[in-house]
């Protein structure tokens, strides 16, 4: 099949023919050759092959990888010779996939066997969204956890419970017991008891904490 003419110094997305494989490749730094991905691309029945060379699978400006999307129109399946030369989380792979079969495009990666022309291949798509959405759902869960924690309003209890607050409150100034004496009682240290004293004054000027007397 003959290529479309190449023009000098043009650097939009050429056309393509429906039903062709489309290569990419990539590879992180400058001194790095991108001659062995090519290869295989080419030998895997490639049409063409887009290439960014010094470009890290973390940053957002791909430009060769962003021709090489505009490029590929329905029919057409984008070739990788690994996963990783897309993108280095699980999230933002599914994501580029999810947005390629919604324009009818195919996808598959040489080095893991993954081919969503056919049905083992599709399996094996389904399998790495399955593992991006858990990974979705686990970041979630940790999030929530930590405003909870954040807030006072899960993850570890306070060490003081509204009641004791309560009881401590009525052993300071009923019983006049010393922040030593009721903090030993609840199993704490006297700064815990002094912040639960102090939203209402009964701690009293001389227990603040740092102040070298204690009473």
């Amino acid at each position: 099949m003959d290529r479309p003419e190449r023009l000098e110094g043009v650097e939009e997305p050429r056309l393509v023919p429906d039903g062709v494989l489309i290569g990419y490749a990539r590879v992180s730094t400058m001194d790095q050759n991108l001659e062995a991905q090519t290869r295989q691309l080419v030998d895997a029945g490639c049409y063409d092959v887009y290439a960014d060379h010094g470009k890290s699978g973390a940053t957002m400006t791909r430009p060769k990888l962003e021709q090489c999307l505009r490029a590929l129109q329905p029919g057409n399946t984008l070739v990788v010779t690994k996963l990783d030369r897309l993108g280095r989380t699980v999230r933002g792979l599914v994501e580029l996939l999810d947005s390629l079969h919604e324009r009818g495009i195919m996808f598959r990666s040489l080095g893991e066997g993954i081919d969503t022309t056919t049905a083992s291949g599709r399996l094996m798509f389904n399998i790495i969204a399955s593992v991006a959405e858990m990974e979705r759902e686990l970041i979630r869960e940790r999030t929530k956890a930590g405003l909870a924690v954040a807030t006072g309003k899960g993850g570890r209890p306070p060490r003081l419970q509204p009641h004791d607050v309560v009881e401590a409150r009525r052993l300071r100034e009923q019983e006049k017991l010393t922040v030593e004496a009721i903090a030993k009682r609840f199993k704490v240290h006297r700064s815990t008891i002094i912040r639960a004293l102090r939203t209402d004054g009964l701690a009293g000027a001389g227990y603040r904490e740092g102040q070298s007397g204690r009473k």
